[in-house]
């Protein structure tokens, strides 16, 4: 048997006497809810007196009042003896059995009765009036006393924890049945006062069966101490187990016969039905719960006044030394608050203490140097411990009198007619402040965060609550951080599920205090979820990627920081870029900082080294097209569209055949790639040792007609890994000019050759050029000033355009649209052909009409000479557009 036991164990011992039928079966039990008689009981000792209520143990010399509290009217005799026992082996005399006939007027006025030197135990027996009933009864305890010692100890046992039980359910259905927050608060403070185990499947039902649940249904409460070692070693065979579970598994506790008990009673239906003194008798058992002088009597059976008539058996509190409480606090260290109105002291250890009233003039004692204080308490099993009964410290009552705002206060009292003395306990008597949240401090909205408060002093906390902007509250629901105080600290649980990202603040009301303290907390960003941040090896640049890179202020590396350059089109990917490289180990963490203050770790995935290139040279050669002027580049940088581009390139580690050279322009326009295998289009790449390359690129057929702006060199890994780019100059395109031809002013005002202009007439020469793609010139100049620019609209596409003539030289200048910033030139044939009559000169975009007069020599382009080399170039004069540049 498991729980059973308890209380089956008289019925085991008393096995030779039979049964009544209606109690022989175990599937066949009744709950002890029917109401029996009252008996008053008063115990007088050293001259005190005291309600049996209040008395946890007899001793020899006391004097007990008895008195059966009938009905005015009771028609049947009752019969009431008092016995006193002393021993399993040893029979009590006769004059320890005290008859008592309730009927009597003598009797109505109650009976004195004085506890023998040596008696053990303290029976009471309720009977009808028979023939030979006191002395029928008297016999039976004195053949079998053991049998009758074991059922006082076993009614004792049971009725206490009847009280606690009773004392729960009652709780119990006073609680708010639609509040879930409020059923489970009680029930865990029921739980530690009385020391019993809710049953954990009542608050996984819907919240208003959840009371229902616990009051009701088999077994719903479990005793959970050693309160009375008898009961509770033979409770459990696992020396306090899950007794819910051996609950369930009797017969009578499954099938929910008492529901309105804990199935550690269940043969307390048999518990005396073995006692049988003659066939005209019949004992049940009837548990006790005392109020002041009243025992009230709780029976499983109606009592019968027919044969065989019922006896009821009543225990007695036990002839021993008194046992006083072993009270604790419920936490280590825990600190109560004076300011608190009704402040409750949390206490546990003495179930009894909150189930009987064997405890009473109850007071905590205040250890104060400017005074001894008593504050009365009383044990409150809904509040979970001893609750002050009067004001304890008025409203702002700082400072504290003895400076400190912790000191501590014992509780005493009695318990029966001895005194005792209680645990020392924390007593916070002013309010505290410096509030802050410590440890881990970071709140993700859209999820409840635990934080820690500390503060100076946290006993005296009544209410916390979180604030938003809108000043909306709601509650915080907060305990004192591994159930200990004195560390000041409190476990807080912040409500932030439903929350958005922002600004918050906790409020922290106290006991005391009239406004509250306010402490600001984040919610951040919950969606930033950081992934790898991957570098190479000397780079210093690196790729972060994750959720939410767009909230990354920078990132430190190995010591450096890595600051944001560009996302790119990726929102899940930010390029970074530090003042030097870092060589960090693959697997380390770097330190991300967000924009909003945090930092986080991140993984950082190192990757070889980029393959590098160094530019030991370049050269450009122009190759303009037959029966074109050539156009010579000034510009450092510039590299022709229409030509060759030559470049030596040199890598830190061997060239790998495998590996690629790109050129791109800048912009991502336009690129071309050379590899060793020689199939790029437009350009080779020759390997002259493993270390240096040399590539060469006809621009105009790697990258098109359309080609231009920044351009740029890199070197790409055999497995795809770019290096850094290397600039290299500006790509640009030239026009084709195939003819240019000049008028003077004379010519150009109609008049005669030699002849002066008509007043009013043009005097500037000019010249007009012809060609192709003239749309390529921003501007022509007869000056390198360009004081007197030609502009060329935007949209032009014609093949000729007027532009004034070199003044006294054969040098046109040009700016390009491609490049603007550097002037070109283009050399006119020398000597400078003879002015021609303004009437033969064709206009700039209008061939000339037929004319008698003799046609002018037009400018005709010569044809290119070689092109000379580097080394016989001039070094002071520009070079021409057909010479090779040398970077």
């Amino acid at each position: 048997m498991t729980f059973a036991r308890p209380l089956a164990r008289l019925t085991l011992c008393l096995a030779a006497l039979s049964l009544l039928p209606t109690l022989a079966h175990a599937d066949d039990p009744a709950p002890f809810n029917l109401t029996g008689p009252k008996v008053s009981v008063r115990v007088t000792r050293n001259g005190k007196t005291l309600p049996i209520a209040q008395v946890p143990n007899l001793q020899g010399g006391d004097k007990l009042w008895v008195h059966a509290d009938l009905p005015a009217d009771q028609s049947n005799h009752l019969l009431l003896v008092i016995a006193f026992l002393r021993g399993t082996t040893n029979e009590p005399p006769d004059n320890w059995f005290t008859k008592v006939e309730t009927w009597d007027k003598k009797a109505r006025e109650g009976t004195t009765v004085t506890v023998p030197d040596g008696a053990q135990q303290a029976l009471l027996f309720l009977a009808p009036e028979t023939g030979g009933d006191f002395t029928s009864l008297r016999s039976t305890v004195k053949q079998k006393p053991g049998q009758f010692i074991r059922a006082d100890a076993d009614l004792n046992q049971a009725s206490f924890e009847q009280q606690r039980i009773e004392r729960y359910l009652a709780a119990m259905k006073a609680v708010t049945p639609d509040d879930a927050k409020a059923i489970q608060d009680r029930s865990t403070r029921l739980s530690a006062a009385l020391g019993l185990r809710a049953k954990d499947d009542c608050f996984k039902q819907p919240v208003n069966q959840q009371v229902g649940c616990l009051t009701q249904a088999s077994a719903p409460v479990i005793l959970g101490d050693t309160q009375g070692q008898n009961l509770a070693q033979a409770l459990s065979s696992n020396g306090g187990g899950d007794l819910v579970n051996q609950a369930s598994y009797t017969q009578a506790a499954g099938g929910g016969s008492y529901s309105a008990y804990v199935g550690a009673i269940v043969d307390v239906v048999r518990l005396v039905g073995n006692l049988r003194s003659s066939p005209d008798y019949q004992y049940i058992p009837g548990l006790t719960f005392p109020e002041g002088e009243t025992l009230n009597l709780k029976l499983n059976t109606p009592p019968s006044f027919n044969k065989p008539k019922t006896v009821i058996v009543v225990g007695l509190p036990a002839i021993q030394k008194n046992v006083t409480p072993q009270l604790r606090a419920q936490t280590p260290n825990q600190v109560a608050c004076l300011l608190q109105p009704n402040m409750t002291l949390l206490v546990t250890g003495a179930p009894l203490v909150f189930s009987t009233s064997f405890a009473h003039d109850l007071a905590l004692h205040l250890d104060r140097s400017a005074g001894a204080t008593d504050i009365p308490l009383k044990p409150d099993a809904v509040s979970g411990g001893l609750l002050a009964q009067t004001a304890t410290e008025p409203s702002g009552a700082n400072p504290a009198p003895d400076g400190d705002n912790i000191i501590t206060g014992t509780v005493h009292g009695n318990w029966g007619f001895d005194t005792f003395e209680g645990p020392t306990l924390k007593l916070q008597q002013t309010d505290g402040g410096s509030f802050k949240v410590v440890g881990d401090t970071e709140a993700i909205a859209g999820q409840d965060k635990k934080l820690q408060l500390r503060g100076d002093a946290t006993g005296c906390v009544q209410h916390i609550a979180l604030v938003d902007r809108n000043d909306h509250k709601q509650d915080v629901a907060f305990k004192p951080a591994n159930g200990d105080t004195s560390k000041n600290t409190l476990d807080l649980t912040v409500p932030l599920k439903d929350k958005q990202p922002g600004d918050y603040s906790l409020l922290v009301q106290q006991y005391g205090k009239p406004g509250a303290d306010r402490i600001p907390l984040t919610a951040y960003n919950g969606a930033i979820k950081l992934g790898t941040v991957k570098i190479h090896a000397g780079d210093a640049q690196a790729v972060l990627t994750g959720d939410g890179v767009a909230n990354v202020a920078s990132v430190q590396i190995a010591g450096q920081d890595f600051t944001p350059t560009g996302s790119g089109d990726d929102p899940n990917m930010l390029h970074l870029a530090a003042k030097s490289g870092v060589s960090p180990k693959a697997g380390n963490e770097a330190t991300a900082k967000l924009k909003d203050g945090r930092t986080l770790p991140v993984q950082i995935e190192a990757e070889a080294a980029r393959p590098t290139l160094k530019l030991l040279s370049m050269k450009t050669e122009a190759t303009p097209q037959q029966g074109t002027l050539p156009v010579t580049l000034t510009g450092k940088d510039e590299i022709p569209l229409q030509g060759k581009l030559n470049l030596v390139l040199q890598s830190a580690q061997p060239f790998d055949h495998a590996q690629r050279v790109q050129v791109a322009t800048v912009s991502g326009g336009t690129h071309t790639e050379l590899s060793f295998a020689g199939n790029a289009t437009g350009g080779t790449l020759t390997l002259q040792d493993e270390h240096t390359a040399i590539a060469t690129l006809d621009p105009q057929k790697a990258f098109g007609d359309s080609a231009f702006g920044k351009l740029q060199v890199r070197s790409v890994a055999a497995d795809g890994t770019p290096g850094d780019w290397v600039p290299l100059g500006t790509l640009v395109r030239l026009p084709q000019i195939s003819a240019v031809q000049c008028v003077s002013p004379a010519t150009a005002s109609g008049a005669a050759p030699g002849q002066p202009a008509a007043p009013g007439a043009a005097t500037a020469p000019n010249c007009t050029v012809q060609g192709s793609k003239l749309f390529l010139v921003q501007a022509f100049s007869a000056t390198q000033d360009f004081s007197k620019p030609a502009e060329v609209p935007t949209g032009f596409s014609d093949a000729s355009f007027t532009t004034p003539a070199p003044a006294g030289g054969n040098t046109l200048y040009l700016k390009l649209r491609d490049d603007p910033a550097n002037i070109a030139t283009v050399k006119l044939p020398e000597p400078p052909p003879p002015p021609i009559s303004a009437a033969a000169a064709p206009t700039a975009a209008t061939p000339a009409p037929p004319s008698t007069a003799a046609a002018p020599s037009p400018v005709q382009p010569t044809p290119p000479a070689p092109a000379p080399s580097a080394a016989t170039a001039s070094p002071s004069a520009p070079p021409p557009s057909v010479a090779p540049q040398q970077r």
